[in-house]
């Protein structure tokens, strides 16, 4: 029997499969992936589960970047000569990764272009949220920045419905992707439930209004 045409290929049919350079892994819940400064020689694709990516500092202090989710690929950095970790990436339920060797990695980005297509609008839309996470970190407030995390999180502006916010993302982990405390994160939390901008029911529903709040700066969602 022939190969499928070129045309047929299929990333991530390709990606949710065992090959050369690749192999896929479970991993359990609060287990790392990767831990900051070890040795950085693949990339990862998520096909399920959330994974947190978080930094530490000399200090020992813990700052989270970023929150992933299915579809995302994260260790992107060793393909940009990264040869440690400048990170750790932990499951925050039980995930199931492809792994990617560098070498295969640098290989389907020339030989598969639709794959190419499909690493380069991740990329893209990674840098574009760093520089919006940015820009709200230096001018908004530490409850408006809340409230973009949990519109963000509840897939606001993606296609289909918003969807719940899974209760394994607690309040220290949103405290530390606003640069705030547990106690204001707390606090925040609260006011937008007394407001009736979120629901908690195991997990937290986020309403049209909260981004209503944040689109129309209203009142209640005030600067520091």
């Amino acid at each position: 029997m022939g190969k499928p045409a070129k045309g047929s290929f299929d990333p991530k049919m390709f990606l949710a499969k065992v090959g050369a350079g690749r192999t896929i892994l479970e991993i359990h819940k609060d287990e790392h992936i990767f831990t900051q400064g070890d040795v950085a020689g693949s990339v990862f694709y998520i096909q399920k589960g959330r994974v947190k990516l978080a930094v530490l500092s000399q200090q020992g202090k813990e700052a989270v970047v970023a929150i992933l989710e299915p579809g995302q690929f994260f260790g992107e950095g060793c393909l940009n000569g990264h040869q440690l970790r400048i990170a750790t990436t932990t499951a925050m339920e039980e995930c199931l990764l492809t792994s990617i060797k560098k070498e295969a990695m640098i290989s389907l980005l020339h030989t598969e272009p639709k794959f190419s297509e499909m690493f380069m609008a991740y990329l893209l839309t990674r840098n574009s949220r760093v520089e919006e996470d940015l820009i709200d970190q230096l001018f908004n407030s530490s409850e408006k920045r809340l409230a973009r995390l949990l519109l963000l999180l509840a897939h606001f502006g993606k296609e289909g419905s918003p969807q719940p916010i899974n209760p394994a993302i607690r309040q220290e982990t949103l405290a530390e992707m606003i640069g705030t405390t547990r106690s204001r994160v707390s606090f925040f939390m609260n006011k937008f439930r007394k407001l009736g901008l979120i629901s908690y029911n195991g997990k937290i529903e986020v309403h049209n209004s909260l981004l209503n709040a944040v689109l129309h700066d209203k009142p209640q969602i005030k600067r520091d």
